[in-house]
């Protein structure tokens, strides 16, 4: 999703806005990371970006200080507050001369077919999206024809998040392009974790992206709404798009604390390079489709195998937060084998109560007591933990009722040392369906720092731990009926393949 209708509140939340209306600085400050780069050989930079804000802010940033290329690569790509001014920033590089490309998953795609030409029809922008079989130039019977005809096709989704910038700069991780992963939400927030990197790394997220792009999955805009194509004129592209400048341009839009934020980003982002991690950094990818779907729903992936060798090998300690916890089929022994060996396991997930998919937390719940047998430690977040005061900076802004704050980040840490950060989530989904990125960092001081901050995310304060209640005590259960009523119903249904 690349935009958004015309019909918006007066006050929108606009952070994005005012991040993205300063004049680009005579030289890229992009080249300072070739430069820091070019002092640690062999290794690439590292920061962890814990908070949302600060994740929005370095992408608008980077966005804006590019001077060659910006490839983007979504899930999610919302038609809200955030990702309307995301798409503005796009279009702004655009007219400035950087060639922007962006490949989308079509299973969430609601935006009108004149929106997406709008900007795909700019001359510096190519949108791509990728195994169009639910949204873009298809009909409602032509969606269930697909789904009949090929179940495992249609379910097989690109759940990638990367954002690459001049190729010398990345981010990726858990959050996709929406309000509620940079905590603008003013209900529904996700605690979620992303990387920026630099260095050798860089290329092999720009690899993959080619791969992605080059792939007859990925299918043209343009080809896509050839029909849409022919019914738009150059005043209907150009209104939209002025509709769209003088949006991010509104000065009753943002706030003077925007400005603050904005004015110091010049400052910071050095100061950033300045304190990275260097380390040895691999990244983690699967190849367009997954896997050759001989098996049916299973098959795995190079992502699902990669991380699968990490855990075993495995002396200490083991630390994973995934929001979706669906063990699949031999994940439970694998944990069971390595607990009997003194092995540490632990798992920081959603509870009912925070979860946003009850499809998923389905398979979870008849899998819970399984889980906790094999001794597995298991933390389920709390809809309202304590931790959201600190990580949402706009916190005190926001209602005076908290907005509900949900698990989204996908990370693991094995033995304080190795850490990966993506977008898999521990379930059959992420290992057999969905393609899925991440790198995996071997660098103490980082390992030491997220699984802190796992720590802090499971204490009393932040979590449940329902292996301290009897069934039917655990307070992260105790949900309205009509909540419980869809769980029931959804853990009737063999599920778990798709989960």
């Amino acid at each position: 999703m690349l935009s958004l209708s015309i019909n918006l509140p007066a006050k929108p939340i606009l952070f994005l806005a005012l991040l993205l209306l300063s004049s680009l600085s005579p030289a890229s400050p992009l080249e300072s990371l070739k430069a820091e780069a070019s002092q640690h050989p062999g290794t690439s930079g590292v920061t962890v970006l814990e908070k949302g804000e600060a994740s929005l802010l370095a992408r608008a940033w980077l966005t804006e200080k590019a001077t060659s290329s910006i490839h983007v690569q979504y899930f999610i790509w919302s038609t809200d507050n955030i990702g309307t001014l995301a798409s503005e920033a796009l279009l702004r590089a655009a007219d400035r001369g950087i060639k922007v490309k962006v490949i989308v998953d079509d299973l969430l795609i609601d935006a009108e077919p004149e929106t997406l030409l709008s900007l795909g029809l700019h001359p510096n922008v190519e949108i791509k999206i990728y195994n169009p079989q639910h949204s873009v130039g298809v009909s409602f019977f032509r969606r269930v024809w697909n789904l009949i005809t090929n179940f495992r096709g249609a379910n097989q989704r690109m759940h990638d998040k990367t954002a690459i910038f001049d190729n010398t700069v990345a981010i990726t991780g858990g959050r996709n392009m929406a309000d509620e992963y940079y905590d603008y939400d003013q209900k529904y927030n996700f605690r979620d974790r992303d990387v920026l990197v630099t260095g050798p790394v860089v290329s092999a997220i720009e690899k993959n992206f080619n791969e992605f792009w080059q792939s007859p999955l990925s299918v043209p805009l343009e080809e896509l709404l050839s029909d849409e194509r022919k019914s738009i004129n150059s005043n209907d592209i150009q209104s939209y798009r002025k509709w769209l400048r003088d949006y991010a341009n509104n000065p009753e839009n943002y706030s003077p604390d925007v400005l603050q934020a904005r004015a110091a980003m010049d400052s910071d982002f050095p100061k950033l390079v300045q304190s990275m991690s260097w380390a040895p950094i691999e990244f983690i990818s699967d190849y367009p489709g997954k896997n050759g779907a001989d098996n049916g729903l299973s098959g795995g992936g190079e992502s699902t195998t990669a991380l699968v060798d990490l855990i075993k090998g495995a002396k200490q300690s083991i630390t994973i937060q995934s929001p979706y916890l669906i063990m699949p089929e031999g994940g439970l022994k694998l944990f069971s084998d390595l607990i009997k060996q003194g092995i540490k396991v632990r798992i920081s997930t959603n509870s009912l109560k925070s979860t946003d998919n009850l499809q998923a937390f389905s398979g979870y719940y008849k899998q819970r007591q399984s889980i906790l047998d094999a001794g597995i430690e298991l933390y389920e977040y709390k809809p309202e933990p304590e931790i959201m005061r600190t990580l949402i900076d706009r916190y005190a802004a926001l209602e005076k009722r908290a907005p509900l704050f949900a698990l989204h980040a996908k990370t693991l840490v094995v033995d304080g040392q190795i850490t990966y950060i993506g977008t898999f989530n521990f379930d059959p989904r992420s290992a057999h369906l969905n393609t899925e990125v991440g790198v995996i960092i071997d660098n103490t001081v980082i390992a030491e720092q997220v699984e802190a901050a796992i720590m802090v995310d499971i204490s009393t304060e932040n979590s449940w731990n329902p292996a301290h209640y009897q069934a039917g005590e655990n307070p992260g259960d105790d949900v309205p009926f009509f909540k419980r009523l869809k769980l029931w119903f959804w853990s009737l249904l063999p599920l778990e393949p798709i989960l």
